[in-house]
């Protein structure tokens, strides 16, 4: 396969899910630099495509409404205790940015500093499993 259709689909697979887009991306046998750079802005434009569409929903649902954003479960506690940093620096590499996105986007965050956070956690959560195939390939003697 062409590196760039490779690279493609590492992007459109990220878009979705980052922690399957990562070793699609060693097994279609893109360069592990390559693989985070496809994995890390294709989890951007999934988490950009849910803003922008969340937004709107979000917008429609609260018109007219008393606003209220939920604060249960994990997600939650974090942006208690965290924000909007903690929110975005962590949700990409534990629940996938465009769904850390939609959490966001129902507590009320405000949207650039949301995808600035969530832009900085895709980077590093594309980083981290990079490294953690690229270790686990070579402690397999594969890489």
């Amino acid at each position: 396969m062409d590196w760039y259709l490779a690279f493609l689909a590492v992007f459109l697979l990220a878009a979705v899910e980052l922690w399957l887009a990562v070793p699609v991306g060693f097994a279609l046998g893109l360069n592990p630099a390559l693989v985070a750079v496809a994995g890390a802005t294709g989890a951007i434009a999934g988490a950009w495509g849910v803003l922008l569409l969340g937004e709107h929903v979000r917008e429609r649902l609260l018109r007219g409404q008393k606003e209220r954003a939920p604060r249960s479960g994990r997600m939650g506690m974090i942006w208690q205790r965290y924000g909007v940093v903690g929110l975005g620096l962590l949700a990409p590499l534990l629940i996938g940015a465009p769904i850390g996105t939609a959490v966001g986007v129902a507590l009320g965050a405000r949207p650039r500093p949301l995808m600035l956070w969530m832009s900085a956690g895709a980077v590093l959560a594309a980083a981290v499993l990079v490294a953690a195939v690229l270790l686990g390939l070579r402690s397999l003697g594969a890489a």
